[in-house]
């Protein structure tokens, strides 16, 4: 896919911002698993924070390709950032733009778009995961108030956000889920443990737990109880952004493993002069330009109006295996330094690790095109 003169002028812009703002502080920012909110209003003030949200809220009014190029340069830098970016300005500003009300939008987005507030998204919990719809927080409405009773697990942002969309069960049906505005203020919100990671550590993620939480109906999105729609939606656009986290830390560790190779000598040459070596620069390269021409199309179809699942599902397996291959293949090229901290290989792929995890495993992943494509074929049949 040849990308459009305003997404390179874009890449560039925010190539240099990660560069000069994101890079000098990434692994001492993983090494103390602390989050810099100072990047944020930096972010906002570039309009990258609602890049998918309307200029009338704050936005930059750009697309889903957009989304993921900015997701690829600042996970090349630090994918810690770009992770909690994602879970602000794609399952928080990107989500409400699309399924809020007008009031709704009006009321958060400026703030979202800003930076003046960190956002996320709560929909897993300790006992769902990859069955989202099984998730037991429940809402009841009393009143004025919706009463939501239950604890999200996993939540990026969780430890730092001012506002979340929650997910809830509002019915009997497993499908009876509703959507609820949360704001961190709220009696009866609460967030519970901060969690230690094997990757992403700057990207500070935790439990949020709700004990009688009371919700204002107004912050319902949508009808009650159809927000499965909403969820499904969301989720292929995460996947989709995700998948250009995956193209950074690959991009990233291929880049700094190859111009090690012409550095470091052993048996009195270079690193690259040997075959084996070749092999692994060769197949991170192939493998991260696939992963890259795949998201950009999926991205593409999602502008396109074509939000088919198993695309979104397929981009995301691919890129985040690849990610965590390439880091691998860089760790192994760099031999013992590689897995040292001295050098940036080990963090890269630690934090591509993730994407294999987040955003529906990649188990789950192939089950949706699988059966998808199934259906396709034999629509009669459930698969």
């Amino acid at each position: 896919m040849i990308i459009s003169k305003d997404h390179e002028l874009l890449v560039q812009t925010v190539r240099e911002f990660s560069q000069k703002e994101i890079a000098p502080e990434a692994a001492s920012r993983d090494e103390s698993e602390s989050f810099d909110r100072s990047l944020f209003p930096k972010m906002g003030s570039m309009g990258l924070l609602g890049i998918t949200v309307d200029e009338a809220f704050g936005g930059s009014q750009m697309d889903a390709v957009a989304a993921t190029l900015v997701m690829e340069e600042i996970g090349a830098v630090c994918a810690s950032t770009a992770l909690s970016y994602l879970a602000h300005s794609i399952l928080a500003a990107h989500n409400l733009h699309i399924n809020g009300s007008e009031a709704q939008k009006k009321k958060y987005l400026p703030k979202l778009c800003s930076g003046e507030w960190i956002g996320g998204m709560a929909m897993s919990e300790p006992e769902a995961g990859s069955d989202a719809l099984g998730m037991a927080t429940k809402a009841e409405k009393k009143g004025d108030r919706y009463i939501l009773n239950g604890t999200k697990m996993w939540i990026t942002n969780g430890p730092v956000g001012e506002f979340f969309l929650v997910y809830a069960k509002t019915g009997p049906k497993k499908r009876d889920i509703s959507t609820f505005l949360i704001e961190k203020s709220f009696k009866g919100f609460s967030v519970g443990k901060k969690l230690h990671k094997l990757g992403m550590r700057a990207s500070p993620t935790s439990e949020l737990i709700f004990e009688n939480c009371e919700v204002p109906v107004e912050n319902l999105v949508g009808a009650e109880g159809e927000s499965v729609s909403h969820m499904m939606r969301n989720l292929n656009i995460e996947r989709v952004t995700i998948a250009g986290i995956s193209n950074g830390c690959a991009r990233a560790a291929h880049e700094y493993s190859t111009k090690y190779a012409t550095e470091r000598k052993q048996f009195g040459q270079a690193l690259g002069h040997f075959q084996m070596i070749q092999k692994m620069i060769a197949d991170n390269y192939t493998q991260y330009r696939a992963s890259r021409a795949l998201t950009l199309e999926c991205a593409q179809y999602i502008d396109s109006g074509q939000d088919l699942g198993r695309n979104a599902s397929a981009c995301k397996l691919f890129a985040a295996e690849m990610a965590t291959q390439v880091g691998l293949n860089a760790i192994q090229i760099l031999g013992g330094y590689g897995y040292t901290k001295e050098y940036p290989v080990e963090r890269f792929m630690r934090d591509a690790k993730l994407m294999e995890i987040g955003a529906g495993t990649n188990e789950v992943m192939r089950l949706v095109i699988a059966r998808e494509l199934l259906k396709e074929i034999d629509g009669q049949n459930a698969w």
